[in-house]
């Protein structure tokens, strides 16, 4: 790849799946840099990572973001940039408006935002032959009215949102009332579909497949996101991310939430343009490096045992099986699930997530926010303008 011979770029320091790109490619020889905004993200403290820099948080000072990322590109000799996060949407934004001295890992603006949308990434899906479930798109007091009567057959979110916040699962009719859509903050009504549910990592380089992992997640934080993960297999749902990479021409990591009907059918639900979890299962540096950096084979997963954070799993995941009386399958679940954060050789970042949580905590108790929503606040993008 073009940019992969001099140093590489990971952003999003703070997200596990960023800790686990700077080892599998550190481990394949390239010298790594990490940026981020929080002053101690568990990534910056591995010994993969050759040097972390602060960066201005891109949601909030968007300019002095792309002037950092510029001048970092510039001291450090950058050739390849790989974001991990949301700050995916403002990198491209800055590429878009100036000429950078490095590639960036992935697509243009106008496509991420496609995608990212709920109700303009069906339409893509749907356009390029995927059987896709009906998806509405809400715009006004007037659309919502119109869904009233079939409220406890959909699922009602933004287009524009993440880790299923502010996600109606079937509400009543009534429940309605507490959101209003405009043409600036739409909501789309999408049928609620039976089944299991299958989330989909992968890696394509213009539009091919460089990399694949499937996973379920058996825990998650809240509503929304995984901290317990384990890999499955589906040919249904590989077909689907290839129509889609291919269809696309994407380049760079793109990620999927699917659902897996009785009948075996496999429909997209929505697509982040990010990395997540499933990045895990792939531990192979040199693997990993030759399929994604160089002109390699497809890799797949070489991890067989089920993923997790045990940190986030005493958080949410012991609170949520008193709840539910499954303490049992919790205790099954912690003897069984290996720890993404371990490493051979590099203890550091499993220390780091006290001091890492103790700084969220601390914009969560200042925003008066969840842990999970001043995770991203600072890189969140939420549409054009």
């Amino acid at each position: 790849m073009p940019g992969a011979e001099g140093t590489i770029l990971i952003t999003g320091a703070r997200a596990p799946v960023a800790l686990h790109l700077a080892r599998l490619l550190h481990g394949a020889g390239h010298r790594v840099v990490l940026a981020d905004t929080p002053a101690r993200p568990i990534a910056a403290t591995s010994k993969a990572a050759a040097r972390y820099h602060r960066t201005p948080p891109p949601r909030f000072e968007p300019r002095a973001y792309a002037e950092a990322v510029e001048a970092l590109i510039r001291t450090e000799g950058i050739g390849l940039v790989i974001p991990t996060c949301e700050e995916v949407f403002h990198l491209a934004l800055a590429w878009r408006g100036r000429t950078m001295p490095a590639k960036v890992f992935a697509p243009a603006i106008e496509t991420l935002a496609e995608v990212h949308n709920k109700h303009s990434f069906i339409r893509l899906a749907e356009r390029l032959g995927v059987e896709v479930p009906e998806t509405t798109l809400l715009r006004s007091r007037d659309d919502i009215e119109a869904m009233r009567d079939r409220s406890r057959a959909l699922v009602f979110k933004p287009v524009w949102s993440r880790f299923a916040r502010h996600v109606l699962l079937r509400p009543p009719p009534q429940a309605l009332d507490a959101f209003a859509p405009s043409p600036a903050m739409p909501w789309v009504a999408q049928r609620f579909v039976e089944g299991e549910e299958i989330s989909a990592y992968a890696v394509a380089r213009e539009g091919r497949l460089k990399a694949l992992a499937l996973y379920r997640s058996l825990y998650r934080a809240g509503k929304g996101a995984g901290i317990f993960f384990e890999r499955v297999e589906d040919e249904a749902a590989r077909e689907l991310v290839v129509r889609i990479v291919a269809g696309t021409s994407w380049t760079g990591q793109i990620s999927f939430d699917l659902m897996r009907e009785p009948s075996g059918r496999v429909l997209p639900l929505e697509c982040n343009p990010r990395a997540v979890s499933g990045l895990h299962f792939l531990r192979d540096p040199a693997r990993f490096a030759d399929a994604v950096l160089d002109d390699g084979p497809e890799v797949t997963p070489d991890v067989t045992a089920p993923q997790t954070v045990r940190l986030a799993m005493w958080i949410y995941g012991l609170p949520a099986a008193l709840r539910s009386g499954g303490l049992g399958r919790f205790r099954q679940a912690m003897r069984e699930g290996q720890e993404l954060l371990d490493w051979p050789g590099d203890p550091a970042p499993v220390r780091a997530q006290w001091p890492a949580l103790a700084e969220i905590a601390g914009v969560a108790l200042r925003q008066r926010i969840s842990l999970q929503a001043a995770s991203t606040r600072d890189i969140e993008w939420n549409g054009p303008g």
